[in-house]
Parts: structure tokens; sequence; C-alpha cells
């Protein structure tokens, strides 16, 4: 550019008028204009020639703009050497680099997953340690009193059998179990604290919050990379996908010299012409089909999701009997597997239900990205169902919802069976996460593993239809969904749940790594990320509200243990804050908070909260119709600026025109292309068009040897680019 605004030399032809004026006008424009120089598409050269033009020599900028010029230049700098430090020391990067570009990047996804939720677990810890742990070790609780005399009458029983007595002294078994841990802050009794007048520092309120706040943490995590990670084609659609050509000449990386990369490469390309093929396929059929194949693709899908529904309700069902009958009769013979009876139908209805899930969507001829969407779905249902049912059916035994006892009544739980209720609800869920990673790495070296070998072993009909195992992303993502989930609802009965859940992801990583690289085989029907990555975080919201709806009903509403914990001495633990507020804060912010929690203001704020979320969603309907506005409007401009390509490109390809510059070899003419947009159409491009008979633009008039002008064709202005 600066070598076109430079005075030109003598003996070269002179500049037309229409050039220098577009010359001189696009110097104005960029001296006038507030860009910074590097976001200009211009070589080196000619950015430091526009910043001289900005910034001509004998005139000083000011102090204040020089300094925020450092400080924009200093921040971008330390910006980007942040981002290059996290990529090259991020976790697994190197991992999931390679699993992406041999599998593609919708498998590459699941792990992507993992190491996320590891990032909330560590969050969750760090925030349980720092508000609950350090100050209860640095405060050092009070030595526990002796025992409450209770006079209870339980039926069978003159006395209160204490649940930590086990008849098994097996000590590998009470590990399994919870039970050696019964005294330590892995669970809720081993927490006490003094009375809230003798302390600075509330360990009561601390312990009441930090679970809510890690929840509401990861609430916001979990909605920030959902929005982050939603499709880009629900904005764009359908017209504005990239070609297949463009994939074909601008997808390879030409920094690859070695030979693992280059392959890992060719794998990632392969992968993405199969989901591309396998979409347009769909895509094409969609289009296709008629009216009558319309109603029987609808009744197919009637009755398959009718026959799931069935399927999940019979699930259900039966983890609600298998909980019963474990807590119902824990003093039998079979004491030690009615102890992992309700983990064991809970693992049983969620293997098999994937698969049968798989199936049967299978049969409805989805597209890929559709057909991992809709299992997810139903695996989504049956999950969080079988965790709701297993909470419901406990929370019936412990609590007695639903149900009516002596000490029900007196206590507000069952207090004849469980002296500490909230320990033996965390020894349900401690087992409950033990046996789902114990499961994962049974079926990887028990499973998989044997598979595996027997397949490359032996030859016949039945090995080659049995195969390798197919890495199935749905079910591994609910697997992994499902001990996050029971990791939230245990967070106040079992504050160290997040610990053990992180040593368990993170040894979950290595092991579906090593089961997909090496016993595995992808699925031949591929799907993107983009996609995948908003369900998955859906999936982890909808667990996070199902442990959250249970915990808030808990913390306000059921009465403590009456010798365990920090709140044996109050109705229910909410009431410690009444008690600090009334304690800490004077009269007038007291009555600031009661009347923010009042019915006077919850009404306003509802109204006022309608009113905002009416804007938003006019604003979202607004921001629509603008968008498909802009749509058509750039279909339309692109299909102007082809049409004045393919007037130039002939008016150029015409033999003898007298507007050429100076002498034009043939060698220059015939490697001149005929499009701007080679290799591939833009969008909103016409295609090949016949030429019409009558006069054309080599022979505008219809007449032979009458010269055209070269000015009527003029230089597009900026507005209309």
């Amino acid at each position: 550019m600066q070598r076109q605004w430079s005075v030109q030399a003598p003996g070269e032809p002179e500049a037309e008028p229409g050039g220098e004026e577009l010359c001189e006008q696009e110097m104005k424009r960029l001296c006038l204009s507030q860009h910074p120089v590097r976001v200009l598409p211009y070589a080196m050269m000619d950015k430091r020639f526009i910043r001289q033009l900005r910034e001509p020599e004998g005139v000083k900028t000011s102090c204040w703009q020089q300094w925020r010029r450092r400080r924009q230049t200093a921040g971008r700098r330390l910006g980007e050497a942040a981002r290059r430090l996290t990529r090259g020391c991020g976790l697994w990067e190197g991992a999931l680099y390679e699993i992406g570009g041999l599998f593609g990047t919708g498998i590459q996804s699941y792990f992507t997953f993992l190491r996320f939720l590891l990032l909330l677990n560590l969050l969750t810890l760090l925030l349980t340690s720092s508000f609950v742990l350090l100050p209860l070790v640095w405060l050092r609780p009070p030595d526990p009193g002796p025992a409450l005399n209770f006079t209870l009458q339980c039926p069978g029983s003159g006395h209160l059998p204490q649940t930590g007595v086990s008849k098994f002294n097996n000590l590998l078994w009470n590990v399994f179990t919870g039970r050696a841990f019964n005294n330590t802050y892995l669970f809720y009794g081993a927490y006490r604290a003094g009375p809230e007048s003798s302390s600075t520092y509330s360990i009561r309120l601390a312990y009441l919050l930090s679970p809510l706040a890690c929840l509401l943490l990861c609430f916001c995590g979990i909605l920030r990379r959902m929005v982050k990670g939603l499709p880009q084609k629900m904005f764009l659609g359908q017209d504005y996908r990239s070609p297949l050509s463009a994939k074909v000449f601008s997808s390879w990386d030409f920094c690859i010299r070695g030979q693992e990369a280059a392959t890992i490469k060719r794998h990632e390309i392969s992968n993405e012409f199969k989901m591309e093929l396998e979409e347009g396929r769909h895509l094409l059929l969609l289009q296709q089909q008629t009216r009558a194949h319309r109603a029987c693709h609808l009744l197919t899908y009637l009755r398959v999701n009718i026959l799931i529904g069935l399927l999940v309700v019979g699930a259900i069902s039966a983890i609600f009997w298998a909980t019963k009958y474990s807590q119902d009769n824990k003093e039998e013979s079979l004491f030690l597997l009615l102890q992992y009876l309700p983990p064991g139908v809970i693992a049983l209805v969620n293997f098999l239900g994937p698969l049968l899930f798989v199936f049967l969507v299978q049969l409805e001829n989805y597209p890929p990205n559709t057909e991992v969407n809709l299992t997810l779905i139903w695996c989504v249902v049956l999950k969080l169902a079988s965790l709701g049912m297993f909470s419901f059916s406990l929370g019936q035994t412990v609590l007695c919802i639903g149900r009516n006892k002596t000490s029900c009544e007196s206590y507000g739980y069952n207090a004849c069976d469980y002296q500490c209720w909230e320990n033996s609800v965390g020894e349900e869920l401690y087992k409950l996460s033990i046996f789902n990673f114990l499961l994962t790495v049974a079926f990887a070296f028990l499973v998989s593993l044997p598979r595996r070998m027997l397949v490359e072993r032996f030859s016949g009909r039945f090995w080659v239809w049995l195969d390798r195992e197919e890495f199935l992303v749905p079910k591994n993502v609910l697997d992994i969904v499902e001990g996050q989930t029971v990791t939230w609802m245990g967070l106040f009965y079992c504050p160290l749940l997040p610990l053990l859940n992180s040593i368990f992801i993170f040894l979950t990583f290595y092991i579906k790594k090593y089961t997909l690289l090496r016993n595995s085989r992808a699925s031949p029907r591929r799907f993107r990320a983009s996609s995948s990555i908003f369900f998955f975080q859906l999936v982890l919201l909808l667990g996070l509200l199902l442990a959250a709806v249970p915990l808030g009903y808990v913390v306000s509403s059921i009465r403590s243990s009456w010798d365990c914990g920090l709140f044996a001495n109050y109705s229910a633990p909410w009431q410690v804050v009444p008690e600090l507020v009334a304690l800490w804060l004077p009269p007038p912010s007291q009555r600031i908070l009661y009347y923010l929690g009042s019915h006077a203001f919850s009404f306003p704020l509802l109204i006022l909260l309608s009113l905002v979320l009416t804007v938003c969603i006019s604003q979202s309907q607004a921001s629509s119709r603008a968008i498909r506005r802009l749509r058509k409007q750039l279909v339309w401009q692109v299909q102007e600026k082809w049409h004045l390509v393919d007037d130039l490109s002939r008016l150029l390809a015409e033999p003898g025109s007298g507007d050429s510059l100076g002498p034009e070899s043939p060698v220059s003419r015939g490697s001149r292309p005929r499009s701007f947009c080679p290799g591939f159409p833009c969008p909103g491009s016409p295609g090949p068009r016949p030429r019409k008979p009558g006069p054309s633009l080599e022979d505008p008039a219809g007449l032979r040897g009458v010269s055209v002008p070269a000015h009527r064709f003029r230089f597009p202005s900026g507005s209309e680019l």
C-alpha cells in the first residue's frame, strides 16, 4: 500500500484519476479512524506508514495517551503470555489433542467434560477447606460430652440400637461401607463447635453456607460453559456452512513435521469429512421425505418413546423396592449383601438402560447429533429418576416421610434405628460413590479387556460380529454425571466427598483413555462436539438441581440429630441464621433483613423480574428478526458482488481490450483466475449461468467492432463491500 501511495517513477504509465481519488479517500479514512493499527488488514510496512500518518513528526501525543497505549500493550502481551502458559501447562492437553485427532471432537468432548468436573470438585474442596476445616482445626472444637439418655418406646427393644456397631469386624469392609470414618471429618457427626456467643467465627454458619455457596458457584460455572458451548449452527443455519472444498484445500497444517502429529491430523480431517457427509446425507433424506414417510416416522417415534418410558418406570420401581428392602432388613444374616443392594440395582439399571435406549433410538434413523442427544435425554431421565427415587426411599425410611412411627412423632426422624441419621445418609452416598468407581474399574479390566483379547485371538463369524466394545459417549457421560450428582447430594452429610470424587475422576480419565485407545472402537456414527457440549452441561445442570432441592428441604425443615454434629440443639440447621442475626447485627440491620425476607419485598421483586424477563424476551425476538434480515441482506450483497465479478471476469478475458494498463503476456492472461473465490462458491453465489442469447458484455450493443469504454465499471465503495 505504501508503494502504491508513493510518487511514481518516470517511465511508468500515469495512474487513472479515479485511482488517485480512491487512494486519497483511503488515506483520509485511515487517518481519522479510531481502530487500532494492529487490527487493520495490511502488511507490517503499511501499518508503520499508517502510524506515521496518524502521528506525524513534530506532533507529540499527550502523556495520558502514551501511558494508556503502553498500558493496553502491556496488558495485551501479558494476557497472551498467560494464555500460552495456560495452554502449555494445562491438564491433559496432549492427551486431549491425541484423542481429538484420532477419534473426533465428539469423543474428545467427553474427556474435556471430565477435566471440567475435576476443576469443579477441586474448587468445592478448596471452599470447604478454607471456610470450615482450617478454622475448625485452628479453633480446636470442644470434646464431645456424655451421650444423652433417650427414653424411646421402640417396638421390640428397650434400648436404642447404635447403627455404628457393625456385625463384621473386617476393617476392609468397614472402609467400603464408610463406618471406619464415622469419627473423622469425612462425615457430619465429627464436626463440633461451642456456643455461638463464645467465638467470633461461626463454624455452624460456615458449615451451613459452604455447600450452598459451592452449589451456586458450580451453577454459575455450568451456565457460563453452557452458553459458551452453544452450537454455532443455531445462529448461522444451513446456508452458511463451509463447503467441503474449503476443508480440502485449507485444513492441513503445514507447520507439522513429525510423523505422529501428521497421522493425528489426517485422522482429524477424515473425521471432519465423515461428519459433513453424514449430516448432508440425512439432510437430503429429510428433504426427500413425503407425507406418508413422515407419518410412519411419527408413529415409530411414538412407539419407541412409549416403550422407553415404560422401561424407565419399571427401573424406578425396582430401585424403590430394593432400597426399602435393604433398609427394612438391616438386622438379617444377609446384611453383607444388603448393604450394597441399592447401589447394585441402580448400577444394573443404568448399565442395561443406555444399551436398550441406543438400540431403540437407532431404529428411528436420526442424524448422528440428534441420535446422541435423544439417547442422552432418555439416559438423563433414567439416571436422575433413579437417584431421585433412591433419595425419596431413603428419606421415607430415615426421616419417616409418609410413614407414622413413635420416634418420628417425637424427634422428627427415625431415632429408634438411626441415632445420627446424617451419618447414615452420608454412608449411603459414600457407598454409592465407591460402587460407581469400582464398577468403572471392573468393566474396564474385567469386561472390555478380555473381550478385546478374545476378539484378537479367535476368528469366525461370531467374533467378527462381537468385535470390540463400542465407546458410547452418552453412557459414559451419564455415568460421570451420576457420580457428580451424588457428590453434590452429599455436601452436607459428607463434606469431604468432593476430595474422593476428584481422585475418582482423575483415575477415570486414564482408565477411559486406556479403554478407548486399546479396548474399544469409536462409533461409526460421527457427531460434532459443539452440538453435544451444550447437552452435557444441561445434564449436569439438571443433576445440580436434583441435588439442591433435597438439600434445601433438609436444611430448612428437618430436625437435626440430637447427639451428633453442629446443629444438635437446633430444630433445623437454618435456625442458626436468625440466631446469629440477632446476636451480631444491630436492630436496624435486622429489620432490613427481615423486610428482605418478607412477602412485602418478594412480590415487588417478582413483578420487577417479570418486567425484566419480558424486556429480555422482546429484545431477543427483535434481535432474531434483525439477524434474519441481515442474513437476507448478506445473501443479496454476495449475489450482487458475484454478478460484478462475473462481468469483470468476462471483461478482463476479452481479447484486445483497450483499457489495459500495459502489455500483457499470454501466459499471465491464461493464469488469471476466473473467480475471486477459487475452489469453492461463496454463500449466496449463483451457480454457473448459461449464456443468454442477445447482447452481452463482450458485444453489448449487438454490434461487432464497437468498443465499450472502461469507465462503465466503477470500483465498489466501502459501504457496498
